[in-house]
């Protein structure tokens, strides 16, 4: 059996969550995805999978091979579309990774634009509020907020304006203590979103300091959606910490006001990012070439309505 196949069977019934779901995809039978799988452990000498007929759950050594399975298929991917010279038209499954709301929202109508001048390529869109390991996730490209820290990556800014605010209620604020620097924050109720912090908030330094200001609390409500953390606090629980776009339509409404906006950070960019080499591979390059100035185009819309909010 071809083992380069047998790790495409692998990593594709991983991304599926069953062999069921990889037979479908693949168009093949569950029977022969079974018998891929088999002889991919077999030759490795490890169980790579704990498998039922309904779920996969990867052991400890097949996390470590998935992750190597994924680079190699990338390379090859990589080594046949060069050989197909710079004229390639784009083709294959582009994966793309998004935060759920800029996803949603922004991302998905340029996706769809794309895909219906492009009909050889297919997408995978995975909105995930949580850091993504392009290679050893398989995902071509992503779109992060935020200042990049790994230079291994390639990127092309696409924005950078979207700002980090505390809000609340009005009837949330007119029936609790006054909100006039962040130490404050210390006597209220704390709506906390997992991606912005636990425990506590950071601020810019006080005036006349270069320290930045650091809150703690004891969060009434811990939460890992956007949408939830944002219902809360329109609903009077508490206040709350998200980027601007995910509340701008609750504080042009009324149903949320800014807190602290003088003691924001900078705002954040926004960047489209990829492996080093994936930019080589046409359905990649030619996707950043095609979204790029329209998410900057969104990007300045989301950062004219930022700048109106108070």
């Amino acid at each position: 059996m071809d083992r380069i196949d047998a790790m495409r069977v692998f990593v594709t019934a991983i991304d599926e969550g069953s062999l069921a779901g990889a037979a479908r995809r693949m168009k093949r039978s569950p029977t022969a995805v079974s018998r891929a799988l088999s002889f991919l452990e077999a030759h490795v000498g490890v169980e790579l999978l704990h498998r039922t007929t309904r779920t996969l759950k990867l052991s400890e050594a097949g996390q470590r091979y998935a992750a190597a399975c994924r680079r190699v298929l990338i390379d090859l991917e990589e080594a046949d579309m060069l050989a197909g010279g710079e004229r390639s038209a784009p083709r294959g499954m582009l994966t793309i990774s998004a935060p759920p709301i800029l996803g949603e929202e922004v991302l998905c109508p340029i996706l769809d634009d794309f895909l219906d001048l492009h009909p050889a390529v297919s997408a995978q869109l995975l909105l995930l509020d949580r850091f993504v390991n392009l290679i050893d996730e398989g995902v071509d490209i992503a779109l992060r907020i935020g200042h990049l820290a790994d230079s291994s990556q390639i990127s092309t800014r696409v924005g950078g304006d979207v700002r980090r605010v505390v809000v609340a209620s009005p009837r949330y604020l007119a029936t609790h203590p006054r909100i006039e620097e962040p130490a404050d924050l210390a006597k209220h109720q704390i709506v906390a979103f997992t991606n912005f912090g636990l425990d506590s908030w950071n601020f810019t330094p006080a005036k006349g300091s270069s320290i930045p200001r650091t809150v703690q609390f004891s969060p009434r409500c811990i939460v890992n959606s956007v949408r939830a953390a944002a219902a809360s606090a329109v609903a009077g629980h508490g206040l709350t910490r998200l980027y601007s776009y995910h509340v701008a339509e609750y504080v042009r409404d009324g149903r949320l006001k800014i807190v602290l906006a003088e003691a924001e950070h900078p705002p954040l960019p926004a960047h489209l990012i990829a492996p080093q080499g994936r930019m080589s591979v046409p359905k990649v390059r030619t996707f950043v070439d095609f979204a790029a100035p329209r998410l900057r185009s969104e990007f300045a819309r989301l950062a004219a309505e930022a700048g109106t909010l108070n």
